[in-house]
């Protein structure tokens, strides 16, 4: 009894035998799973409901680390933008040779990449043939021709020059053109060339080749097809810089000669500029203005100036012929755009037109039967003023270089007018004459005078029926013009040395001598003078 009582205490909590617990057992999974079980069991009801994300990340083999987690996100991630940069890629390189790589901008190498998408098929890619080129250069190096020129086989005799074996090396010669000549997808098929066809090619990739070198060296020195290069950007950035003009809009029109720009006028304090005004661009590499020279060497306003050497100073000068022309109409009170500045080969006028839409020209109008009359009595006045008060002819007077607006007609491109004493004035008159009687025909205006009566009209000038064509007889007319032109100097100079002659044969009875320049074959030849009529004009 008493040793009973010695080992149990009355106020004591009675101890509970203690479980004997192997290593094994503790680092065990099996282990802390039953634990994690208990727990789960004695806690359950104060727990939240589990997400089943989490529980399939737990059951699903190979997640058990976090880090293992998100690197395979982010492989997944990187391969996305991967693939996105290999398309964008594609798209851009298209079928050009000359490809552009995004390889730097990639996460992941190429064959990272490419290893989800080959998988068994790596093996075979050393056997793969990509495109025809390649599939001739494997049949060529199995085959090859030997040194000697030909090669023996079961078909017979191979030589270099075959047409299979040539037409092949044709066409990979091709792809190694300059990259801007189009070849096209000539892998996707079996091209064969032959050497006529190859050639042609080679030739002309050669001549496209220098072509666009020579263009390209003289960009710098010559106008383009819309007539800004360099110089011309300058001068029309200077007179935006000096408030002449506002800015420059856009072309309104284009031809041969010149282009047309509209701009905003500007607001500088000593000069008078247009709300709206029109930039006549002269062009300066054309060989039309070759063979214009002769609207502008026999101009005695030009003439010493006029030089064949320096064909942008002849722009210049055509430039400003045109200003003067300007000028002169106005004076006579003539419609004509009114000049604002010139700058070399830069015609700043006003702008015929009303926010920012050009005038119709003659040839695009319909006009009404009053408003078409009204038209044909205004052009044959202005050319009838522009001749007696101007003493100008157009020389290029058509329905394409008449502008109608508010009802009136408006004369522009007077840039080869020329004087009425130019040596082809009345050529030129006759064929304006000629233009706008032919319109005015078309048109169906029943009162249009013939080409001949409308020549007769403005230069008031009798010229006789006799059969022949008009212009025959202007021709001639002008030719004895300038031999009775000719004539008059020649005289003075005779009257000169025959009144020198009488004086110092005075003691003599003799006649004087006729001088040997009567007999000049041209002027006997134009039937007007004979005998002492060519002394004694």
């Amino acid at each position: 009894m008493d040793s009973v009582s010695a080992h149990i205490s009355p106020w004591g909590k009675p101890q509970q035998p203690t479980e004997s617990v192997s290593l094994a057992d503790i680092m065990s999974e099996q282990l802390a799973r039953d634990i994690q079980s208990k727990e789960e069991n004695r806690f359950g009801d104060s727990l939240p409901v589990p997400d089943p994300t989490i529980t399939i990340l737990e059951n699903s083999p190979g997640c058990d680390s976090d880090f293992l987690i998100a690197q395979t996100l982010q492989v997944q991630f990187d391969k996305e933008n991967d693939d996105i940069l290999k398309r964008t890629e594609d798209k851009f390189n298209g079928t050009s040779k000359i490809c552009v790589s995004y390889s730097n901008y990639r996460v992941l190498s190429e064959n990272q990449l490419d290893s989800d998408s080959e998988g068994d098929d790596e093996a075979d890619d050393k056997h793969r043939v990509w495109d025809s080129f390649a599939r001739s250069e494997k049949a060529s190096l199995a085959k090859p021709i030997p040194r000697c020129g030909y090669r023996k086989d079961a078909d017979g005799m191979v030589t270099k020059h075959d047409m299979l074996i040539s037409g092949r090396k044709n066409a990979c010669r091709v792809m190694v053109f300059p990259p801007e000549f189009h070849t096209g997808d000539a892998g996707a098929f079996d091209m064969q060339l032959p050497n006529k066809v190859f050639n042609s090619l080679k030739v002309h990739s050669r001549n496209e080749e220098s072509r666009r070198n020579r263009v390209h060296d003289k960009s710098e020195q010559a106008t383009s097809e819309m007539s800004v290069d360099p110089r011309t950007r300058l001068l029309l950035y200077k007179l935006v810089n000096q408030e002449v003009l506002d800015r420059v809009n856009g072309v309104l029109s284009t031809g041969k000669e010149a282009v047309v720009l509209h701009a905003d006028g500007g607001a500088r304090d000593n000069t008078v500029v247009p709300k709206e005004c029109a930039i006549k661009v002269f062009k300066t590499t054309l060989n039309e203005f070759k063979t214009r020279d002769k609207y502008i060497q026999d101009d005695y306003r030009f003439k010493d100036r006029f030089s064949k050497q320096n064909p942008r100073k002849i722009i210049h000068m055509w430039a400003e012929k045109e200003m003067h022309n300007l000028l002169r109409m106005q004076k006579v009170g003539i419609l004509c755009p009114e000049v604002v500045v010139l700058k070399k080969h830069v015609l700043v006028m006003s702008f015929i037109g009303s926010n920012h839409r050009p005038a119709d020209k003659l040839k695009d109008v319909k006009l009404k039967h009053s408003d078409l009359a009204d038209a044909y009595n205004q052009t044959i006045g202005t050319m009838k003023i522009l001749y007696d008060d101007a003493q100008l002819v157009h020389a290029d007077l058509s329905e394409y270089n008449i502008l109608w607006y508010d009802k009136k007609c408006w004369f522009i491109d007077v840039s080869q007018a020329v004087e009425r004493n130019h040596p082809k004035a009345l050529e030129f008159l006759l064929r304006d004459c000629t233009n706008i009687a032919n319109f005015f025909n078309r048109r169906g205006h029943p009162e249009t005078k013939s080409p001949d009566e409308l020549f007769q009209y403005i230069t008031e000038m009798e010229v006789p029926q006799d059969g022949a064509s008009m212009l025959c007889q202007v021709k001639d007319y002008e030719r004895n013009n300038e031999l009775l032109t000719h004539q008059k100097g020649f005289t003075t100079a005779v009257k000169f040395v025959k009144d020198s002659t009488e004086l110092s044969q005075a003691h003599d009875q003799r006649e004087p001598p006729l001088p040997a320049l009567t007999t000049d074959p041209d002027l006997r030849r134009s039937g007007f003078f004979t005998g002492d009529a060519l002394l004694y004009l």
